[in-house]
């Protein structure tokens, strides 16, 4: 676990379930003292299982919503086999970081700055050099993508399936 980064509390995790239960997903929440389940990272990152989004109580933020992300981006048939490796091409995972920060946005009390000062102290790396500049710079191809597939509207406001 990355220090000072935004953890998965009992509280967050209620708004984030909130936020994830429209697309599907199922927010299940393993033993402090277990491995998470389709953790591709392991140690206290998310881990993806089908529609189910695993994490602990140490689970970092942008690391549950980051996995949650990339369900909603992938197509029925990578969902339908997914467990652990959620895939995807470069497209799809700048699609995949610019809604977890509009999903962040969305959160109370959390917001998009402080979810990319800890993607960036995590070690998310960006041409730009940080989260927040590519973000206002240079993700306008990642609101496209999420547009063409319904997850945002011009206004980069969050749809709902």
């Amino acid at each position: 676990m990355t220090p000072g980064v935004t953890l998965l509390d009992p509280v967050l995790r209620a708004a984030v379930q909130a936020l994830l239960a429209p697309w599907g997903l199922t927010l299940a929440v393993a033993g402090a003292a277990s491995e998470i389940p389709g953790s591709y990272w392991g140690d206290s990152e998310a881990g993806l299982v089908g529609s189910t989004l695993w994490v602990r109580d140490d689970t970092p933020l942008h690391s549950a919503l980051h996995e949650a992300a990339h369900y909603v981006c992938m197509d029925a048939p990578r969902r339908a086999t997914l467990l652990r490796d959620a895939g995807g091409d470069h497209a799809e995972e700048n699609a995949v970081c610019c809604l977890q920060i509009l999903w962040a946005a969305a959160l109370p009390g959390i917001g998009a700055e402080r979810l990319m000062a800890d993607m960036d102290a995590w070690g998310y790396t960006f041409r730009l050099g940080s989260a927040r500049a590519w973000f206002k710079h240079e993700s306008d191809d990642a609101r496209a993508w999420l547009r063409a597939r319904g997850v945002i509207d011009a206004g980069d406001r969050l749809l709902t399936p």
